[in-house]
């Protein structure tokens, strides 16, 4: 699965992940009050490509009524397959409001939310994200909880909200333990970059499945690597990718495209000769064709640096 990304995990960029074997596409994260009152850059978060089926869209909130009103909209919304309900995100925007990871210090509450979107949502399927617990490890008690709602899967990312994205606190242990707990698949998150440390994930924890979130985004091919288990990568797959998914992100945004690109070229570029200089110089380019330019440039040229993990 393909993690939601706040700011990466657009249409144009699931469908490059989906053309490299991810299963299940997550929307960003969507705030049911910006739903609920139909914010026109919200609507257009929920739009899929024909690529993503299953598709799963994404929603975080703690206000019943706002729930309630923001998924009678989503259910106008033809042709998805799963609603995700984030009980995750550390962010204090979104935390310090009581949603997000705030529930899993409300676990009446998160329960009470999962069961009115089941009843509420026309989705065949319902699902939730969660973390091992807000500011201490409670994966028994989520388990638990988790037990008595009508979810067909969990995402278990494997730290506390507290513990934000530090890789040393890092809990497959946990994960193990939410699984044997947990009548329905669970999804492990958290700190998987390759082939290898995805099958060491599953075995640790005995995962249904793996959600891949920050590697996906300098590497939107780790998808099939995971599933060939062969780390193949090459100069001429990244400009491939990069060409591709630059006229998806131009056709979906317009120019403005061209702006929203540079953050994903910083990432494509990791561990290749002259990246630095190559990034100072995107930066300043909001010119479509400049930026092509730049691009045909700069592969034509690099090649991956000593330290770095791709085979040219």
């Amino acid at each position: 699965m393909l993690a939601p990304l706040a700011g990466y995990s657009d249409l144009p960029f699931r469908e490059v992940v989906k053309k490299f074997g991810a299963d299940i596409t997550v929307s960003e994260m969507i705030s049911v009050h910006a739903l609920a009152y139909k914010n026109k850059k919200t609507l257009q978060m929920v739009e899929k490509s024909p690529l993503e089926n299953p598709f799963a869209l994404q929603i975080a909130g703690n206000d019943l009524e706002i729930i309630k009103k923001a998924v009678e909209l989503l259910n106008t919304i033809k042709d998805v397959q799963i609603l995700d309900l984030n009980c995750g995100c550390p962010a204090p925007k979104v935390s310090h409001h009581g949603s997000g990871s705030s529930l899993l210090k409300d676990l009446d509450k998160l329960v009470s939310i999962l069961k009115l979107l089941r009843e509420v949502s026309n989705y065949p399927f319902l699902s939730v994200k969660v973390r091992l617990g807000f500011d201490k490890k409670i994966p028994l008690e989520i388990a638990n909880a988790l037990k008595e709602t009508p979810i067909d899967y969990v995402v278990v990312h494997g730290r506390t909200k507290s513990d934000g994205y530090k890789k040393d606190k890092i809990d497959y242990e946990s994960i193990a333990l939410m699984k044997k707990i947990l009548k329905v698949p669970l999804i492990a998150n958290g700190e998987i970059t390759d082939a290898k440390k995805a099958q060491e994930v599953m075995n640790l924890t005995g995962a249904n499945g793996v959600m891949i979130g920050r590697a996906a985004i300098e590497k939107p091919w780790i998808f099939q690597q995971i599933k060939s288990g062969i780390n193949q990568d090459s100069i001429q797959l990244r400009k491939e990718v990069v060409l591709e998914h630059f006229n998806s992100i131009l056709k979906f945004k317009g120019d403005y495209g061209v702006i929203v690109f540079r953050k994903n070229l910083h990432a494509y570029t990791k561990g290749l000769n002259g990246a630095s200089e190559f990034r100072n110089k995107i930066n300043y380019i909001s010119d479509k064709e400049l930026m092509r330019e730049a691009i045909l440039e700069f592969f034509s040229k690099t090649n991956f640096t000593t330290t770095s993990q791709g085979n040219p």
